[in-house]
């Protein structure tokens, strides 16, 4: 399946350069960019990243994930407020005398 249709990159081809890096060196931490790279591309739009993500965090041969593809905690997906404090906005401070 293609995954990125701007730079043609399929399911195969990420899954195939997760496992020559783990095998090069399984201690890295494979992020997009480092597969990007390994296949000689650029990302382009971006549209592509969750599916690329996803892609990622499917393959078994992944090993440490960074934070990007780690599962959101339970109490991460209930928060909207994206981990800002109360009153972070200006409407919310009232008004500045």
């Amino acid at each position: 399946m293609i995954v990125c249709h701007c730079t043609q990159i399929s399911d195969h081809e990420i899954k195939a350069a997760i496992d020559w890096m783990r095998t090069a060196d399984p201690q890295t931490i494979i992020t997009p960019g480092k597969i990007y790279h390994a296949l000689g591309k650029r990302a382009d739009c971006g549209g592509c990243m969750p599916l690329f993500l996803d892609t990622m965090r499917h393959c078994d041969n992944l090993g440490v994930a960074p934070p990007i593809l780690r599962a959101k905690s339970d109490i991460a997906k209930d928060t909207h407020h994206e981990g800002r404090r109360k009153g972070h906005r200006v409407s919310q401070r009232g008004a500045a005398v």
